[in-house]
C-alpha cells in the first residue's frame, strides 16, 4: 500500500497542518510533486500530493482559485500542500474556499519544512512498501513451492494461495474441467467459469483475462465467500505456445503488490509441475510401449523385469488385448486412445498402449474400465455417423505369457469387424461355431483321450487332480493365483501339479502348441 496523507500529517518532523479535508486523509499518495505552474495538469499522472508556494497563482482571485483547484481535482490530485511564509504569509480565504468546495484536503507546509523533505518521505514510504511486497512475494513463493513438493502438491499449493489472497483459487485442464479448487466451497463458482477458461485456452500463451463471477448463494450460505461479486483473474499455465492448464483466482478486490507476486509465483510453480508431469507421462508412455513390445515378442519375463512396480500389477491380472484401426478419420484413433487412458486413470487402472498412426494396440485388465471405454467409444462413433470411425478387435482373456497369441486373436477379430462393417468384434465371436464343433469327430476324440490317458490314470490312483488342475490353469492362461483360487488350493500346490503334468506327458507347458493341444483335448473329451 502507498503512504496516506494521514501518515504525512502524523510525521512530527514535517510539522504539517490540516486546514481542511480532515475526513479524507486516508487517501493513498502515489507521489509528491512540487509545481509553481498555474496549470500543472499536463505533468500529473493522478494520485499526487501537489506542493506549491503560489508563486504563479492569483491566490486572491476566487474565480481563479476555483478553476485551479477544479483542474487539480479532475486530474486526480489527492491533496494540496501550500507552503506559507515564502511568497504568501498564509493561505488566502479564496484558495481555502475553493479547496473546501472541491472536498480536497489542504495541508499547510511551514517555511522551515522544505518540499524535498516531503518528497523524500513519500518516496521512502513507497520504496519500503515495495520492499515489503517483494519480500512477502518471495516468502509466498517459498511457501507455495514447499506446498507443491508435498503429497497432493497442486491441491496444497491452491490451499496456500487461497489463504494468501483471502479468496479462492481453482485449476482447470484444457477441457475447462476443474481439477483442483480451494477452499472447497468455491467449486460451484469455479465450475461456472468453464466458458471463460475455454476462450483463454485458444489464445497464445502467456494469456490472462479478468472477468466477474456472480456470487454463489449456496456456497455463501455454507459459510464461503461474500455476498458481493468476485473479481476473477485467469492466468494460463505452461511454457509452450499453447497453455497446458488455467489458474483462476477470485478476490473481493484487485490484488495488491504482494498478492500479485503470490499469483505470479503460483503460475511459475504450476508451470514447473505441469511440465514435469508431462515429461513423466511421456517417459511412462515410452516405458509402457517397451513393455508391450516385449510381450508381443513373446518375452514375458523380460517384460515383467522392465515393468517393475509401475506396470507389474497389471501383469498379475487377467488381460485383454485390443487392436484398433481408423475406419474413417485418422484422428479418431487419437481420440480413442485418450478415452481409454482417461477411463483407466479415473478407475486407477494401468494400461499399456502402442500407436503408430495407423493402428492402436492396448493391453488392459480384463473386465476393467479401459476395455469398456474402448468398446463404448467404438459403438458411439458408429451410432453418430454412417459407419464406424474406429474398428476394434478384442482378444480372449489372456496372461503375460500369451500376449503374442492374444494379439493374433485381436487382429483376426479386427479383420472380421472390417469385413462386416462392425465397430467391435471379439475373439469369442470369431471362434464360436468354427473350431469347437469339429472336436466332435471320432478321430479327434480318440486323439484327445490318448493325450489325456496318462493324466487320468494318475488321478484314478488318487494321487492328485491333474486333469482338473490343468483345465483350471489353461482357462486362466497360466495365471497361478487365479487358477489356484478356482481350485481352492495354494499356488505352490498348483505349480507342483503342473510340473507333474509335464513329467508324465514329457512335454513342456511353455510350448503354446502343447497348451493348445491339451486345451482342445479337454474340450473334446468334455473334461
Amino acid at each position: 500500500m502507498y503512504p496516506t496523507l494521514s501518515s504525512l500529517v502524523q510525521h512530527t518532523a514535517l510539522k504539517l497542518g490540516v486546514l481542511t479535508g480532515e475526513d479524507r486523509l486516508d487517501v493513498p499518495v502515489r507521489w509528491a510533486h512540487a509545481s509553481e505552474l498555474a496549470d500543472p495538469v499536463p505533468y500529473l499522472d493522478g494520485g499526487e500530493l501537489l506542493l506549491t508556494t503560489g508563486l504563479k497563482l492569483d491566490v486572491g482571485d476566487a474565480a481563479a482559485m476555483t478553476a485551479y483547484v477544479r483542474r487539480l481535482s479532475a486530474a486526480g490530485v489527492v491533496g494540496l500542500g501550500f507552503g506559507v511564509g515564502v511568497h504568501h504569509p498564509a493561505v488566502t480565504p479564496q484558495l481555502l474556499a475553493a479547496v473546501r468546495e472541491a472536498r480536497m484536503p489542504l495541508l499547510e507546509v511551514p517555511r522551515r519544512t522544505p518540499f524535498i523533505a516531503i518528497g523524500k518521505f513519500v518516496s521512502a514510504a513507497i520504496a519500503a512498501e515495495q520492499y515489503r511486497a517483494v519480500s512477502a512475494g518471495f516468502a509466498a513463493q517459498r511457501e507455495l513451492t514447499r506446498a507443491a513438493l508435498a503429497p497432493g502438491g497442486r491441491q496444497a499449493l491452491l490451499d496456500k494461495l487461497a489463504a494468501q489472497l483471502d479468496g479462492w483459487a481453482a485449476l482447470y485442464d484444457m477441457a475447462g474441467t476443474v481439477t483442483a479448487v480451494a477452499p472447497a466451497w468455491a467449486a460451484r463458482r469455479a465450475a461456472r467459469l468453464t466458458p471463460e477458461v475455454v476462450r483463454l485456452r485458444d489464445r497464445p500463451a502467456p494469456a490472462s483475462a479478468v472477468c466477474p463471477s456472480a456470487p454463489d448463494p449456496a456456497a455463501d450460505a455454507a459459510g464461503g465467500g461474500g455476498a458481493g461479486e468476485d473479481r476473477v483473474e485467469l492466468q494460463s499455465v505452461g511454457s509452450g505456445r499453447l497453455p497446458r492448464a488455467v489458474l483462476a483466482v477470485g478476490t473481493a478486490a484487485p490484488p495488491g503488490t504482494a498478492e500479485r507476486y503470490a499469483v505470479q509465483s503460483a503460475v511459475a510453480v504450476l508451470t514447473l509441475l505441469t511440465e514435469r508431469s508431462q515429461a513423466y507421462q511421456a517417459a511412462e508412455t515410452r516405458l509402457g510401449g517397451a513393455v508391450l513390445r516385449m510381450l508381443l515378442s513373446g518375452e514375458p519375463d523380460h517384460a515383467r523385469a522392465v515393468a517393475g512396480d509401475l506396470y507389474g500389477g497389471l501383469l498379475d491380472a487377467p488381460l485383454r488385448l485390443l487392436a484398433a484401426e481408423a475406419g474413417g478419420e485418422p484422428e479418431a484413433l487419437t481420440e480413442l486412445g485418450a478415452a481409454v487412458e482417461a477411463a483407466a486413470a479415473r478407475a486407477g487402472e494401468a494400461v499399456l498402449a502402442l500407436a503408430d498412426g495407423q493402428q492402436l494396440v492396448v493391453l488392459a485388465a480384463d473386465g476393467g474400465a479401459a476395455v469398456a471405454a474402448g468398446a463404448a467409444f467404438a459403438r458411439a462413433e458408429q451410432e453418430a455417423g454412417t459407419g464406424p470411425a474406429v474398428i476394434l478387435g478384442l482378444s480372449a482373456p489372456t496372461g503375460p505369457a500369451t500376449v503374442d497369441t492374444a494379439y493374433q486373436q485381436a487382429r483376426a477379430a479386427l479383420v472380421v469387424a472390417r469385413r462386416r462393417g462392425r465397430p467391435l468384434v471379439e475373439h469369442d465371436d470369431v471362434a464360436a461355431g468354427s473350431v469347437l464343433p469339429l472336436l466332435a469327430d471320432d478321430a479327434v476324440r480318440a486323439f484327445a483321450e490318448g493325450r489325456l490317458r496318462a493324466l487320468r490314470a494318475h488321478d484314478a490312483q488318487g494321487r492328485g487332480d491333474l486333469v482338473a488342475s490343468l483345465k483350471a490353469w489353461l482357462s486362466r492362461h497360466g495365471q497361478w493365483d487365479a487358477a489356484a483360487g478356482d481350485l481352492g488350493v495354494h499356488r505352490h500346490t498348483l505349480r507342483y501339479r503342473m510340473r507333474r503334468v509335464e513329467e508324465i506327458l514329457d512335454r513342456s507347458l511353455d510350448d503354446p502348441d502343447v497348451r493348445m493341444e491339451l486345451w482342445l483335448a479337454l474340450k473334446a473329451t468334455g473334461a
